[in-house]
This record gives structure tokens, C-alpha cells and sequence, in this order.
């Protein structure tokens, strides 16, 4: 573990879901430091993956989910015609501009998890190839959320380390000094 998630006062289960999505995102958003734009697009392995298209992609990824959850569309629609754009910042998209977005995303992600009477409340999951029929909690959605950012900030971790040697132990200083 890079950075330590304090413990959840007692009973406060939402408080420890959402603490760990929120020390996952960091691991995504450290590897950004001090990186410019062309930087941060830069692809160094043979997967494709960028670091601000791991942001982009974490970002659109918890606003959609979160829209499930109060039954509402997502902000972008993805299919397999623009799929590629969840991956890459396009038109005037830059890091600076994804990592506001996420960080309005991650406010009403934290407002609504706060505000659902029960974690036990579920919502339908869309109709999709990849669902199954059924519905899921919003205990699973944070719980997806954790895995589904902490999947990607391991690949931020290892892209950042491609660039330019640095680890995840010397980003959590690097945004300490700064």
C-alpha cells in the first residue's frame, strides 16, 4: 500500500467505501505530476494506454456507474463507434480539464453515496451483452468503483514508471512537497 486509508469511524461503512475509491483515485492522479500534456498522452508500452487516457477513462467510468445508480443516462454515451474516445483526451479535452471534471465527478459520487438511505438499495443493471439480468447495491457499485480505479491505477503506476523511472513511493512525495 503507497498511501494509508485511515480507519472508518465506527459504523461509518459509506465513509471506508468511499476513502478507498478516493485513495485509489490519488494513485491515477499522483502519476499525472508534473507531466505535461504530450507527456501524459504518450503511450510507452505495447498496450496503447496512455496516462490522460486512464484518467479520462477512470473519470467517465465512476460518473457513468454513479448515473446507473439514480437510474439516469450517463454524461457519454459509449458504443463500439466511439469507444477509442473513453481512452484519449480529444478536440480541446487536457489533463488539467479531466482531472476538474473527475474531481466533480468524485463530489457527487461522495454526495449521493451519502444521501442513499441503504447500501443495501439496489438499481437495475443496463441492458447489455456484458450483464447479466438483474440489479446490483449501491454497496457493490463503491465496491466495483475500488476495483475498477485501483485496476487502472496500477497501469498508471507502470506507465509513469515507463516514462520516466518514477515509482509510485516517489510520486506520494513528490505531492507531498508540492
Amino acid at each position: 500500500m503507497v498511501t494509508h486509508v485511515p480507519a472508518e469511524a465506527q459504523g461509518d461503512e459509506r465513509g471506508a467505501l468511499l476513502s478507498f475509491i478516493e485513495e485509489q483515485r490519488g494513485g491515477i492522479r499522483r502519476a499525472l505530476l508534473g507531466l505535461t500534456d504530450e507527456q501524459a498522452a504518450s503511450k510507452p508500452s505495447a498496450s496503447g494506454l496512455s496516462l490522460s487516457g486512464l484518467l479520462k477513462h477512470a473519470a467517465e467510468v465512476e460518473q457513468s456507474w454513479i448515473a446507473r445508480a439514480r437510474q439516469e443516462p450517463p454524461a457519454f454515451e459509449r458504443n463500439e463507434t466511439n469507444w477509442h474516445e473513453t481512452f484519449q483526451l480529444v478536440g480541446d479535452e487536457t489533463v488539467a480539464s479531466q482531472l476538474a471534471y473527475w474531481e466533480r465527478v468524485a463530489a457527487e459520487t461522495e454526495k449521493f453515496i451519502r444521501s442513499v438511505p441503504s447500501l443495501d438499495d439496489t438499481f437495475p443493471l443496463p441492458e447489455a451483452p456484458w450483464f447479466p439480468e438483474g440489479s446490483v447495491s449501491m454497496r457493490w457499485v463503491c465496491l466495483h468503483l475500488i476495483r475498477e480505479t485501483a485496476r487502472h491505477a496500477g497501469h498508471a503506476d507502470i506507465i509513469r514508471e515507463s516514462l520516466d523511472g518514477k515509482t509510485a513511493f516517489e510520486l506520494v512525495e513528490l505531492e507531498r512537497a508540492s
